[in-house]
């Protein structure tokens, strides 16, 4: 299983971004998948989960109704909404999948929000 991270870049407060994650391999739509962000210095925070048919999702506590997360289990795609941005979510953006017990990374994509 292999996760393609897209869609950062450098925002202003109040902005919105999409990111995007490709994976590859069988059976994307068999598991839920998300999103952490990681600030260096700072232990890596969860953003969003969404189950394997799209229909729970979950969000961290900083979220406050800013993000959607969604899911195309035929393109095998997950997509993270994220609005009104602030600088403090500044941070590279990671997809994640769990399979069987085992959590698969991709790559990381930056986003810098600037005040």
């Amino acid at each position: 299983v292999q996760l393609q991270a897209s869609g950062g870049g450098l925002v202003q407060a109040g902005d919105s971004l999409r990111l995007s994650c490709a994976a590859s391999g069988r059976s994307f739509e068999t598991y839920a998948i998300g999103w952490f962000r990681r600030v260096p210095g700072k232990e890596r925070e969860f953003v969003a989960a969404i189950n394997w048919s799209g229909a729970s999702t979950s969000f961290g506590d900083f979220v406050k109704g800013r993000f959607t997360i969604s899911r195309d289990n035929v393109k095998s795609t997950v997509v993270l909404l994220m609005n009104n941005l602030m600088p403090d979510d500044t941070a590279v953006y990671y997809c994640i999948q769990w399979r069987g017990g085992r959590s698969y990374w991709g790559q990381g994509t930056q986003v810098t929000v600037s005040s």
